[in-house]
């Protein structure tokens, strides 16, 4: 009988016991309930809360950002002696000025070039009286390629048969149009073949130079096309052809570079500015809905009526009065779009500590 009491006092003492995994989520849905912050209805109105349900939309914004023209290298050309010589004269001495191809550009002494022409002039001479033999043939066309490699136009050629003599120096023309940047040379220098003598670029297009911080580098991409603003001018369009994918060490910016059309009054270095269309999709809220600390930032959101509790969140993009909240939100949640700084504020004095380290 001693025995049957013991094991019935047992099973009420098991009976009234409240499993332990019962009991802890029972502490923690008190402990969250105890960092909620309930105002009254009067306390909401003065404060100006203001809520929305959160959803996913799309927002865009036109940004301005600071950019300069720069010369297109990709139209620039190098120009170089073809031989070895003396620079007897530059028809071309100051940068800036515009030359179009063929226009002469410096005149050379070379004893190399005048070797060569004189062995094409003896050639020629012997095939007029040995017209049937195929070797001098052969050695004329060899020393013609020569020739012409070597920049000798074909009517200075003419003019040498014609007279029978080789002039000392030869005249070299431009083989593209373009402005002249850069003079390397000067009259009287001796220069060896491969030598640079002038830099010309091509200014029917240039490229727009902007920087980006890393936020606005997701905004565009290749291919897009930018309008460009320039004082006293109509909008100019310019197509995206790279952005480096490395950020500067310094100011931790990309640089975009687009092509630009010049239509006449445009100039390397002239300042302008690049209008970019941001487009952000996902979760949006309001920028004044989301505070900001050293730690991380905080949305509030209503749990029930009158009830907020803060929620720590990731950010994306943002414009000027948006921002795009990549994670920490959902779907269907009510967030505080307005007065989320005094709630934040309430916040820290009702429980002495900040949101952010709390979670």
């Amino acid at each position: 009988m001693r025995t049957l009491k013991v094991i019935f006092i047992g099973l009420l003492i098991g009976a009234c016991e409240v499993p332990e995994n019962h009991t802890h989520q029972h502490q923690q849905a008190e402990t969250d309930k105890a960092t909620d912050l309930m105002l009254s209805d009067s306390q909401v109105l003065l404060a100006n809360i203001k809520t929305r349900k959160v959803a996913r939309q799309k927002a865009t914004e036109a940004k301005i950002i600071q950019a300069r023209l720069t010369t297109n290298t990709k139209s620039s050309t190098v120009i170089s002696s073809r031989v070895a010589g003396r620079i007897e004269k530059l028809f071309v001495k100051e940068t800036g000025r515009s030359v179009k191809a063929g226009e002469p550009l410096y005149e050379i002494y070379s004893e190399s070039l005048q070797a060569l022409q004189h062995e094409y002039l003896l050639l020629q001479q012997k095939m007029q009286t040995e017209s049937q033999n195929q070797h001098y043939q052969n050695l004329a066309e060899a020393a013609l390629k020569k020739l012409l490699l070597a920049g000798v136009m074909q009517h200075q050629l003419d003019e040498m048969l014609k007279s029978g003599k080789v002039k000392p120096t030869n005249i070299f023309y431009s083989l593209a149009s373009g402005t002249i940047q850069s003079i390397d040379a000067a009259e009287g220098q001796y220069v060896s073949e491969g030598s640079k003598l002038y830099s010309l670029s091509n200014l029917g297009t240039l490229w727009v130079e902007a920087e980006l911080y890393a936020a606005e580098g997701n905004s565009v991409k290749v291919g897009d096309q930018l309008d460009v603003l320039i004082n006293g001018q109509p909008v100019l369009n310019a197509v995206v052809d790279f952005i480096n994918p490395e950020l500067k060490p310094g100011n931790q910016t990309y640089t975009l570079r687009a092509s630009i059309a010049n239509t006449g009054n445009l100039q390397s270095g002239m300042p302008v500015q690049v209008r970019l269309n941001q487009v952000m999709e996902g979760i949006i809220l309001p920028v004044q809905a989301v505070i900001r600390s050293e730690k991380g930032n905080v949305v509030f959101i209503e749990t029930e009526k009158n009830t907020f509790k803060p929620r720590v969140v990731k950010t994306g993009m943002e414009t000027s009065t948006e921002v795009q909240i990549v994670h920490g939100l959902s779907e269907g949640e009510i967030a505080v779009t307005s007065g989320a700084y005094l709630l934040y504020s309430e916040y820290i004095l009702k429980h002495g500590v900040n949101p952010v380290h709390q979670h």
